[in-house]
């Protein structure tokens, strides 16, 4: 994480205070939430501390001083949150550091806008954040880099700027994996249920996918390559589509695990049996993928090592350590169950 630019001093309360022409009190009392600050008093100091990017000091650590690190969620109701909340809970234990779980917003009501949010995480005691999955704005790096605020993304939907510092997974060796599965069971028409077509995670996956394929000399047919989003609605619809189409595929590889089950669901709609008529794969290996019927065929996401490489990797930055390197990925590995076959026997297709 950059530094403050060498020759520009740091915005100081006294400073905010001179220029709204009240009293040191006064910008305390705003900045600490008290309601007894007149509403127009009070919009125009907060008016001022972001005009001046003021951000609190940094808190002085005492020795043994407790830690504390914020984890940043899209949506953390599914599959995927849970296991990557159970690998930052359990290195924070192990560490003696509490995590704090919240949810990402898209700015709109200016919580996530630019320093406005780095300002209310360092105000909230955080030393550190973890966000999840989410596309943060430059304008929002930007704000954690002025408050000097440590910040490491997992899973980011786009590629992050040069500097910013993530943990993935090898998400194209995956998806090239769990395709090859699929031609070495005699499947020919194999299609790809995507999330997000501009996703990194998208784009990987389905990158992985076209390699198998063009490596096998399969055709990539563009009606077999679908994009929509990570979840099981979306698995549920694309399916649904590529079922009902003439000539449809014998195996589908889904972008995620709930969106294969999504899959799976519009199969059974359809009056397939997965996988005697149609293999699916997913992606991840939540807890859920073996539980399902049939078991999941799954890649197998490290998720619960990545948040506690996540967690180490934050308190590196939070200590002034050098990193090795910004991006870190976490190998991923196929995860045979019953969900997929042997390809089926049919007719050859009518002109």
């Amino acid at each position: 994480m950059s530094e403050a630019p060498r020759g520009r001093k740091r915005p100081t309360l006294a400073g905010v205070a001179s220029a709204a022409g009240v009293s040191l009190a006064t910008v305390s009392k705003v900045l600490n939430g008290r309601d007894d600050v007149a509403p127009e008093t009070r919009a125009e100091v907060q008016r001022l501390l972001r005009e001046h990017a003021y951000v609190p000091s940094p808190k002085r650590r005492t020795a043994g001083a407790h830690r504390t690190i914020g984890l940043v969620f899209d949506d953390f109701m599914s599959p995927y949150a849970t296991e990557l909340i159970r690998g930052v809970t359990d290195a924070g234990t192990d560490l003696g550091v509490d995590v704090v779980v919240g949810r990402f917003s898209d700015g709109s009501s200016g919580y996530t806008s630019g320093a406005s949010w780095a300002r209310r995480l360092v105000q909230a005691g955080r030393d550190g954040v973890l966000v999840v999955t989410s596309d943060l704005t430059s304008q929002q790096i930007a704000g954690f880099e002025r408050a000097r605020l440590p910040l490491v993304v997992v899973d980011p939907v786009h590629t992050p700027q040069e500097g910013v510092t993530s943990i993935g997974a090898t998400n194209w060796s995956g998806a090239r994996s769990a395709t090859q599965h699929l031609i070495e069971l005699g499947h020919t028409r194999i299609a790809f249920v995507g999330g997000p077509a501009g996703a990194a995670i998208t784009q990987a996956r389905v990158h992985g996918y076209r390699s198998a394929m063009e490596s096998a000399g399969l055709p990539v047919e563009p009606g077999l390559v679908l994009a929509g989003d990570f979840d099981f609605e979306s698995g549920l619809l694309l399916a649904t589509r590529l079922l009902q189409a003439q000539g449809p595929p014998t195996a589908i590889f889904a972008v995620t695990d709930v969106t294969a089950m999504g899959v799976i669901q519009a199969a059974s709609a359809a009056g397939l049996r997965v996988p005697a008529d149609l293999s699916v794969v997913g992606f991840d290996d939540t807890y859920l993928a073996p539980w399902f019927t049939p078991p999941l065929t799954t890649v197998r996401t490290p998720l619960q090592d990545m948040g506690r490489v996540a967690v180490r990797t934050l308190l590196s930055l939070v200590d002034g350590e050098q990193l090795d390197s910004h991006h870190v990925e976490l190998a991923t590995n196929l995860v045979v169950r019953a969900s997929t076959a042997a390809a089926p026997q049919r007719p050859a297709l009518r002109p």
